[in-house]
């Protein structure tokens, strides 16, 4: 009898099934921003490099979500020694293949770092996942030292309402369980989670169609947007 590496209830996390948690999703991850998601990935890119850059403190950084790390390699490129985390056994199983850094198998709610272990922390499209939004936000200010990068799927948006009509008819496994904020429902959990922080806030939008005239503005609508929280007088 073969030997299972993973039993069915690895399927599940936080009570409920999850994509990331299913061979059949995860395989292909890479091959969808190779393809119909590659224009959106240049811009989010481009969205999350302004923001972080302009904390010059930021030299290492922990991204959480990582999945099969496309955006730590790519922190690498702009010059961030990046390190990867996942709760997904077969996100990082590619992930081992693809990425020469660190990674670590963790729950972003319980982060296995002492206290400023890293520069900054990110999340890139995994935030909208998370049970208990303020609790990560919190483990994020307690590892990262200087910042949190967020690069988030935005609620306003027309493709919030195919994403959910899709899924009502049983054609989009990936949003299920996700929960999808705006620049300003993002900002109040932000708050809540950072009682009594000296921080500041930057967001810009992106995600806009290929025939408007600008590609990333300061208004809260689009398919994507990028927010840093910077933490001020830090030692």
């Amino acid at each position: 009898m073969e030997k299972q590496l993973t039993t069915p209830e690895i399927r599940n996390w936080q009570n409920r099934q999850e994509w990331f948690f299913n061979r059949d999703h995860t395989d292909t991850y890479e091959l969808w921003y190779e393809g119909r998601y590659k224009r959106a990935e240049v811009w989010q890119k481009k969205v999350m490099e302004q923001l972080v850059s302009g904390d010059p403190r930021v030299k290492t950084l922990l991204e959480f979500g990582c999945g099969t790390t496309r955006f730590t390699r790519w922190w690498h490129q702009i010059g961030i020694e990046a390190t990867g985390g996942d709760i997904s056994p077969f996100m990082l199983g590619q992930a081992l293949h693809l990425f020469k850094g660190d990674l670590v198998l963790a729950d972003s709610h319980y982060m296995p770092f002492k206290n400023h272990t890293f520069d900054a922390l990110a999340f890139i499209t995994t935030f909208e996942y998370y049970k208990n939004p303020v609790q990560v936000i919190r483990e994020a200010a307690r590892v990262g030292k200087y910042g949190i990068a967020m690069g988030m799927m935005n609620r306003n948006t027309p493709k919030f309402f195919r994403r959910r009509i899709q899924q009502a008819f049983g054609k989009n496994p990936f949003y299920v369980t996700a929960t999808f904020y705006t620049p300003a429902t993002l900002t109040k959990i932000i708050q809540e989670a950072l009682v009594g922080r000296d921080y500041s806030i930057q967001w810009t939008c992106t995600g806009l169609p290929k025939w408007f005239p600008v590609q990333q503005w300061h208004v809260p609508y689009g398919d994507f947007f990028g927010l840093y929280i910077k933490f001020n007088n830090v030692a």
